[in-house]
């Protein structure tokens, strides 16, 4: 990589702090005036949203799987700017809550149940009575709401973010909508199908009512299913249908905050590479690697990794496939690093000072994450479970870190795709003890493409193996609290 100027590098970081100063003004700009408060109903947190003095009616909003309370500002503001009294809350092991999901997941009266239960005291918790009370989730917690509006009189309209839900029938949820990204064609269909038990003609985007019962299947352009929690249309879709519930039409203000959270993030990774390059120089990086040695250390681990983790699978950790992720994380390092170790490729020394950048950095990008997107910060009970699986985390980002360094970007997406194919052979081992893994792939993507760029950067000047450790302790704590506490 050549050097940059000295005004490159200003003009860089320009560029970045533009970004993030600009992304947070819209970020603070879409809470401003807005008062967010904790509180907790029995061990359950609440976020509560509103206007000073406001007395509209009560909504309460849920998440869905691997989700936190943070994760669904974007529709908890919008309603709170319309004068809505706005409560969400995380679900059992999820986020803040101290406690595990427990229950059969595969079971209606199992899992489900206790959740239904959890909102069902929040609900009770929240209401005033003045009014019935508006639900709103998305993914996991659209069964949930569906099930729990089946069997409570006290609940107005209903809105559902990419749902599935069997509950759902030609006469519950009675008010209902149900959004879904352009991008989920197997929820597009699902809620046709059940716009189609009130008026069988019915189409997309197309409001249908059948005596007391009124329902719309809403399409959100350019969403799947996690950007449909910042998409415009989306959003407005959901405010509008509350307001007609209720009779309201006062509007409310719609900040871009999916733009902002990306020019955010952007401008972090950004400014980054301008101060990686005060850290003191190591010595470059000598040599390729060769496609012969990718193919190696991409196909020998990506095999024999999930071939003998699937079999020792040891269930001891209280989070969803945790621990067997920590074990076929370590497996996979471990084959990298004897490879590197055989090919002797340097690792370097430790650079204190760009070890200590790297995180500094990474509690900044996760003090934004926190703040704008999603929960980044452990409960108590979840430290030791960072610890253990940090040790997995390290030794697979330290073999990253080595063989990424003297990669050419075509063989470091090789390189990097190996690890989410052998996810996938895991997987396909052991479908049913092993499919939340499936889930993992978008975290390990986002990660790679945030956190891979940061480390690579300080890689290039410090070397590899202070990135690589950080990165570690990083990757596992990212892992460590977005999945879910499980107690069977």
């Amino acid at each position: 990589m050549p050097d940059l100027t000295a005004a490159g590098r200003l003009l860089r970081i320009a560029v970045a702090l533009v970004l993030i100063l600009g992304s947070v003004a819209v970020l603070e700009g879409a809470r401003r005036g807005v008062e967010i408060r904790t509180l907790t109903v029995g061990e359950t947190p609440v976020s509560a949203y509103a206007l000073a003095g406001a007395e509209g009616p009560v909504v309460v909003v849920a998440h869905g799987f691997a989700g936190s309370r943070q994760m669904m500002q974007g529709y908890a503001l919008p309603l709170a700017w319309a004068g809505y009294r706005v409560f969400s809350f995380d679900f059992l092991g999820h986020g803040r809550h101290p406690l595990p999901m427990s229950g059969d997941v595969t079971a209606v009266e199992g899992t489900t149940r206790l959740l239904m239960a959890q909102t069902d005291a929040v609900i009770d918790a929240v209401s005033d009575g003045r009014a019935p009370v508006a639900l709103l989730g998305h993914s996991m917690a659209t069964d949930v709401l569906a099930r729990v509006a089946a069997e409570r009189d006290d609940i107005g309209p209903v809105v559902l973010i990419s749902a599935f839900s069997q509950a759902i029938t030609s006469q519950s949820p009675r008010d209902l909508l149900m959004i879904t990204g352009a991008w989920e064609p197997g929820l597009r269909d699902a809620a046709l199908r059940a716009a189609r038990l009130v008026a069988p003609d019915a189409q997309e985007d197309e409001t249908v009512t059948a005596g007391p019962v009124v329902r719309r299947a809403e399409v959100a352009p350019l969403a799947d299913h996690v950007s449909i929690l910042q998409n415009r249309d989306a959003r407005a879709a959901a405010v509008d249908w509350i307001d007609r519930a209720y009779g309201r039409g006062a509007g409310t203000t719609l900040w871009p905050t999916g733009w902002a959270i990306l020019g955010l993030f952007g401008g972090l990774v950004l400014i980054f590479g301008g101060m990686a390059r005060s850290l003191p120089a190591d010595e470059p990086a000598s040599g390729r690697l060769s496609w012969r040695q990718v193919a190696v250390a991409t196909v020998l681990p990506a095999v024999l990794a999930p071939l003998v983790a699937v079999p020792l699978n040891p269930n001891l950790l209280p989070v969803l496939v945790a621990d067997y992720l920590a074990l076929h994380l370590a497996l996979f390092g471990l084959l990298q690093l004897a490879l590197i170790w055989r090919w002797r490729l340097p690792v370097g020394r430790v650079s204190i000072a760009a070890l200590l950048l790297v995180l500094g950095w990474c509690c900044l990008f996760g003090f934004a994450l926190d703040r704008y997107v999603a929960n980044f910060w452990p409960t108590a009970g979840r430290f030791w479970i960072v610890a253990a699986m940090a040790l997995g985390a390290v030794p697979f980002m330290v073999a990253d870190a080595v063989l990424t360094l003297r990669a050419r970007i075509a063989q470091r997406l090789v390189l990097r795709a190996g690890f989410l194919v052998s996810l996938g052979v895991a997987v396909a081992l052991d479908f049913s003890g092993l499919f939340f893994l499936l889930m993992i792939a978008p975290v390990v993507l986002v990660f790679y493409l945030v956190f891979g760029t940061v480390g690579r950067a300080s890689a290039v000047r410090a070397g590899p193996l202070a990135s690589g450790l950080a990165l570690g302790l990083v990757l596992a704590w990212a892992l460590g609290v977005s999945f879910p506490l499980f107690a069977p």
